[in-house]
C-alpha cells in the first residue's frame, strides 16, 4: 500500500472516531425558554425563572474520639421558585393568583421545563403542592417605555427532577397570543379622588406566609397557608393635582375621622398598549392615607412638581381579563383613560 493511500485510510479513521465522540456527547445547549405546567395544563411560557433548588443542612457532630468533627446532613429542603410572566399565560395561572389573595388556597402540582430555542426539551422539574408566597405587581409610570411583568413565588413540598417529556403545545400554551403590558398604560382610581393627574404607582408585594410542619416519621416537610399579607399602595401625584389628597388627610389625619366609613375604595386597572383592552385588575378596598410629602426636587431641575402619597390597604382582589367577555359590557368596565376615551373590555373571574 502506498504513503499516499495509508495517509488518506488514517485521516477516515480518525475522523469516523471523531464523528462517533460527538455523537455520543451531551453537548451544553443554550437556555432559551422556560414552560410552566399546573395541573396537567401547560400554563405558557416564563420571562424568568429562579430558585427551585434541593438542599439540606449539614448538621456538626463534635462529640467523639476522632480529632476532626463529623458531619451528617438533615431533612431536604425545596426552596422556593421566583417566575416572571407576562399576561399570555393559560388563565389556569391567573385563577390560582385570584384564588390566593381571597385566601382561597389552592396547592398546585406542576412543572417547570427548560428547553432549547428550538423549544426541544431539555431538562424538567416537577413540584408538588405548591403554595403562592408572593405576588408582585410591578411600578406603573407614565414615563417608562419598557414592558413589564408580574413576578410570583410559589413554595412546594417536594421537587424532582426528570426525564422530559413532549414538546410543549405552543397553540395551548397562547403563544401567539402574548399581551405586552407597558406599565405607562394604567388607570387608577380613588372614590372621590380625582387621579387623573397620577404619574406613577409604585410596585407592591403581596405575601402569603407558609409554616413548615415537620412530622417525625416524614422525611419531607408539609406547608402550610398562613398569615396573607397585603402591603401599603404609595403613589406620586403632580402637585397642582394634589388638594382632594390634602383634604383626605386633614380630614384623617389630622381631624381624626378615620373610622371605616371614611375608608375609601378604589382599583389600578392595567392596560393593553393599544389603551383598548383590560388585560388585568387590582381591587383596593379599605384605604386609609397616612402620609403625603413632596418628592425629591432640584434647583433649577426642568421637571413637574411632584408629591408623594401614601395608603393602607386592608385587602385587595386580582381579577383577569377574558378574551371571550361579552363585547360593551359595563358591569366591570373601568372608567375612561384620560386623555382617550376608551371602553375596555369586561374582566371575569371564574366562580
Amino acid at each position: 500500500m502506498s504513503h499516499a493511500k495509508l495517509s488518506v485510510l488514517v485521516l477516515v479513521v480518525v475522523l469516523a472516531l471523531l464523528c462517533s465522540v460527538g455523537a455520543g456527547t451531551n453537548r451544553p445547549y443554550i437556555a432559551g425558554n422556560s414552560s410552566l405546567t399546573l395541573e396537567g395544563a401547560n400554563a405558557g411560557f416564563l420571562k424568568s425563572v429562579d430558585g427551585g433548588a434541593i438542599s439540606a443542612d449539614v448538621i456538626d457532630e463534635p462529640v467523639g474520639p476522632d480529632h476532626f468533627v463529623r458531619k451528617h446532613i438533615g431533612r431536604p429542603k425545596y426552596e422556593e421558585f421566583t417566575v416572571q410572566m407576562g399576561f399570555g399565560m393559560n388563565k389556569v395561572m391567573y385563577e390560582w393568583i385570584r384564588q390566593s389573595w381571597a385566601a382561597k388556597y389552592q396547592r398546585m402540582n406542576g412543572s417547570i421545563v427548560s428547553l432549547d430555542f428550538n423549544l426541544i426539551p431539555k431538562s424538567e422539574r416537577q413540584f408538588t403542592s405548591a403554595l403562592i408566597t408572593e405576588t408582585t405587581i410591578p411600578a406603573m409610570d407614565g414615563a417608562s417605555k419598557e414592558p413589564a411583568y408580574l413576578t410570583i413565588k410559589f413554595a412546594p413540598e417536594m421537587i424532582r427532577t426528570v426525564k422530559p417529556g413532549a414538546k410543549p403545545d405552543s397553540a395551548e400554551s397562547g403563544k401567539g397570543e402574548q399581551k405586552m403590558f407597558l406599565p405607562s398604560n394604567f388607570k387608577l382610581e380613588i372614590d372621590g379622588i380625582d387621579c387623573s393627574k397620577v404619574s406613577r404607582v409604585e410596585s407592591f408585594t403581596v405575601k402569603q406566609k407558609v409554616v413548615t410542619d415537620d412530622i417525625g416519621e416524614a422525611r419531607d416537610s408539609r406547608k402550610e397557608p398562613g398569615k396573607l399579607e397585603f402591603p401599603n399602595l404609595k403613589i406620586t401625584v403632580a402637585e397642582t393635582a394634589a388638594q382632594p389628597f390634602l383634604d383626605w388627610l386633614e380630614s384623617f389625619v389630622v381631624k381624626g375621622n378615620s373610622d371605616e366609613k371614611n375608608e375609601k375604595s378604589g382599583s389600578l386597572t392595567l392596560l393593553s398598549p393599544n389603551r383598548l383592552d383590560v388585560l388585568a385588575q387590582i381591587k383596593f378596598f379599605n384605604l386609609g392615607i397616612f402620609r403625603v410629602q413632596s418628592a425629591k426636587s432640584e434647583a433649577n431641575a426642568d421637571q413637574i412638581k411632584r408629591i408623594e402619597v401614601e395608603m393602607y390597604v386592608e385587602r385587595m382582589e386580582f381579577e383577569y381579563a377574558s378574551k371571550d367577555a361579552p363585547a360593551g359590557s359595563t358591569a366591570t368596565k373601568p372608567a375612561a383613560v384620560a386623555p382617550l376615551p376608551v371602553a375596555p373590555k369586561m374582566l371575569k373571574t371564574l366562580p
